[in-house]
């Protein structure tokens, strides 16, 4: 069948770090080029889990940021109490590499994806899928194998309209199939507000969440009274984590974006500022400039294919003051302030990404550098895993 295929395949790709027989200098990079500053990465993997452990919340950082095994194994040496992974093919990746605490974020409606649940429940006694319906809990019941216990949290939904659901007597239903299931374990609830990750402005998105987690905790008492009471409660993100770090119910927070930070959340403003700095910028995209067709601007060999953007551009870091505008798939314009030095063609040109996540699979690699050199590429072993 297609899917068994499909995983052959997963499993067959190098997900080790590789280190270089001698650094190199960025400018050596074959551009466009995924560079981390492997320093700033880990001040926000240590600054990210001491502050929760502070709070007295869990990390369950999503994988679908990074889709690395390597950044996923740092953060489960820091404390994680486990990884999201947003797809089954995640998840696939993600076992194979050894990272065995998993849990599928999005339903499972498919023979396909169920059955490679069933496998990897046989690799991993730690895995565990959402459920938001009655079809999809049969589903998994019918390929859990004899023997295993697979994971079952309820996503719920409040108010973005995307998965889970809100039918109380459906929350309950499906929590009590799982609690009376031999080859289920019930584990408690999701719930993920991703509309309110980017909300400009510290006050307005703290009111707007801890709404939502009002919600949830007449949820949980809700199950509690039925002696379903939820050992987990996950969500949140990289947006609202030092807001829902307060909400009593939660157990621990899927935050992903935070250890590389992009434009898009840099703009929506942190506690104390217009600017969301509470974590370092460790990823960028390197390019070339190639062409200089008109004077006042110069063209990179960066484009669609090597930024994502939803809703800003990338911002560049090399020339200040500078602007950026695609110039097609290929392609970006850096159009320059006035006065600023024209750049030399065949140097280098730097951007924070617009939105680390889809930028991220857009490459195949990692580069990593300390101090200006690269010494070592890791794979992107989860990339284009969207199913």
């Amino acid at each position: 069948m297609p899917y068994s295929q499909a995983v052959k395949r997963l499993t067959e790709r190098d997900w080790q770090p590789v280190e270089l027989a001698e650094p190199v200098p960025i400018a050596e990079l074959p551009t466009p080029a995924l560079l981390i500053d492997e320093a700033a990465l880990d001040r926000n993997l240590k600054r990210m889990a001491e502050f929760l452990a502070e709070k007295g919340k869990g990390l369950r950082p999503h994988a679908k940021t990074h889709k690395c095994p390597v950044i996923a194994q740092r953060q489960l040496s820091l404390g994680a109490v486990g990884v999201c992974a947003a797809k089954v093919s995640e998840a696939v990746v993600l076992v194979n590499s050894g990272v065995d605490t998993v849990l599928i974020t999005s339903a499972i409606l498919s023979e396909g994806k169920a059955e490679i649940v069933g496998e990897l429940c046989r690799r991993t006694d730690q895995l565990t899928v959402v459920v938001d319906s009655d079809q999809g809990l049969e589903l998994l019941l019918r390929h859990v194998p004899e023997g295993s216990c697979l994971g079952v949290i309820v996503d719920v939904d409040v108010s973005m309209g995307r998965t889970g659901t809100r039918d109380e007597k459906q929350i309950i239903k499906l929590a009590e199939q799982c609690a009376n299931s031999r080859n289920l374990r019930y584990c408690g609830i999701q719930h993920y507000a991703g509309h309110l990750m980017h909300v400009a402005g510290f006050a307005k998105r703290r009111e707007k969440s801890l709404e939502l987690w009002q919600r949830i905790g007449e949820i949980c008492e809700m199950l509690g009274s039925r002696g379903l009471a939820p050992e987990i409660v996950t969500g949140a993100g990289t947006g609202t984590y030092n807001i829902d770090c307060g909400v009593a119910e939660i157990t621990d927070l899927q935050t992903g974006s935070y250890i590389f930070m992009d434009q898009e959340y840099r703009l929506i403003g942190g506690e104390e500022g217009d600017l969301f700095d509470d974590f370092e910028v460790s990823l960028s995209v390197v390019t070339t400039a190639i062409s200089q067709p008109v004077t006042g601007a110069i063209t990179v060999d960066g484009g669609y294919k090597a930024f994502a953007s939803d809703t800003v551009n990338p911002e560049p870091m090399t020339i200040a003051g500078s602007k950026f505008r695609f110039g097609g798939d290929e392609h970006g314009i850096v159009i320059l302030k006035e006065g600023t030095q024209e750049p030399v063609l065949g140097g280098i040109q730097q951007f924070i990404t617009p939105h680390c996540d889809p930028t991220v699979n857009l490459h195949d690699v990692y580069w990593v550098c300390n101090d200006g050199l690269v010494h070592s590429f890791w794979p992107i072993a989860a990339r284009g895993c969207s199913w």
